[in-house]
This record gives C-alpha cells, structure tokens and sequence, in this order.
C-alpha cells in the first residue's frame, strides 16, 4: 500500500471513499476552486489539515504534486468505548497505553512493539500532535501495528475520564513525581499514560491520573527514550501480574 499519495484528484478520491487519511498537507497561501473542494471535505470528516511551505512538499516529491498530499494510515483506527466492552467481555484485565503527543514515528513503531510482546490491550492516541501510522512506524513495529487496536481520540482527557467511569486505574509515567514505578499496583485493570519526548505527560493530564510514577534513574542522564522507558513500565506490569 502507498502510504502517501498527492495531487488534487488522488486525494479527493481519497477522501470521497473514506479512506483512512492521517492528515493533509496543503500548500501556504494556495487557494483555488479545487482545493478549496478538498478543504471542505476534508472538514466533513475530521481530517487534520496542515498549511505548509512549497518546499517542505517538493521535498517529499520531485513529481508535480499540485500543492497538496495526504497520509494514508495501513490500519483503521478503532473506538476506544468499543473497545474497552469487548476487553472486559473477553474476561481479560485491561491493560491499555496512552500516548500523550508521541510525534516520532519510529517511537512510535517500537512502542507499538513491546505493547504486543507485553499484552497490551489497545493503544489510545491523540487526534492532533501524534505520529501517523507510516511506513516506518509498521516496520519498526515489526507488524504489531496490524495486531493492536489503536484508538484516535480527539479530546485525551475524555479519554481518561472515561477509563477512570469503567474502572481502570490511569498512571501517569513521568518524573514530576516522588514515586516510584515500583510502588504502583498494576495487578488491576490499568491505563498507563506515556508522555511526549520534548516534555513528557502534559500537566492536566498528570493531574486527573490515579497515580503518577517514576523510573528511577541513578545516572547523570535525566531521562530515558521514551520507547526505552515505556518497555519499563509494561514490563513492570507483566511481572506483577506473573507473580
């Protein structure tokens, strides 16, 4: 599958068959009868557009790519209140990711990894300032993209709310805390909360989680890759649930 596709028509195309498009580049200042028919549709259906300079588009193309391209996602996203019934049905423990504002897809990818090898149940991101499922991301995932659920939600404080309504315990990783991950029980239905690599769990965020913990770090680094830190943390959860 191509994961990128240009050109007016192409993506129009796109959009009047309800593929799932990640977000829309379109070039600054371009305004034309045609686009502004893509804008319109792409409004319809909640797509993320983005304004960008001419040469950030003849940068992913040497081909004419009349001012506008899209990213195509491989997968279809899933509803996080679809998904969440169906946990519980199947007589699983939930074990849901949050990824607040994690924007590099190869991060991405090896996050999306270690969730299938440590069980993880869905994947939760937001609709804006995330990585998009590319072709990176499902090769850095080695497939596991294909194999987890994963939830675009718009708004990531509903999203919380509405684990907390279910009975899950959200868990904020970050290390604005005293806490130690250790001392966190996650042998109970749980949501953990990653946070971006520039600043980490955003504050209200922080704030409406059950608990918030830490990785201790006993380095003079301060903070780790947050794939690396993430593998942590649900492994952590795997050995509490073992033992």
């Amino acid at each position: 599958m191509n994961y990128r596709i240009f050109g007016i028509h192409p993506v129009m195309e796109a959009l009047q068959t309800e593929q799932t498009i990640d977000k829309i580049l379109v070039q600054s200042n371009l305004r034309n009868d045609n686009i502004r028919k893509v804008l319109q549709k792409a409004a319809e259906l909640k797509v993320p557009v983005q304004q960008v300079p001419m040469e950030k588009l003849n940068r992913l193309t040497r081909k004419n790519h009349q001012g506008i391209f899209a990213f195509l996602s491989p997968v279809v996203y899933s509803r996080l209140d679809v998904v969440v019934p169906e946990i519980f049905e199947q007589g699983k423990m939930p074990l849901i990711l949050i990824l607040d504002r994690i924007s590099d897809t190869r991060n991405f990818g090896a996050i999306l990894r270690t969730c299938d090898a440590a069980g993880v149940h869905a994947v939760v991101v937001p609709e804006k300032g995330s990585a998009s499922i590319t072709e990176d991301a499902v090769k850095t995932s080695a497939g596991a993209v294909f194999s987890i659920p994963v939830c675009k939600e718009k708004y990531l404080q509903r999203s919380v709310e509405f684990l907390q309504q279910c009975g899950i315990a959200v868990v904020s990783a970050t290390e604005k805390t005293d806490n130690l991950l250790y001392t966190a029980d996650f042998n109970q239905p749980v949501a953990v909360i990653m946070g971006s690599e520039e600043d980490g769990v955003s504050p209200q965020l922080i704030k409406m989680s059950d608990y918030a913990v830490k990785l201790p770090m006993l380095g003079n680094i301060g903070s780790l890759n947050v794939s690396v830190a993430c593998g942590a943390v649900l492994y952590e959860t795997v050995r509490q649930r073992l033992t």
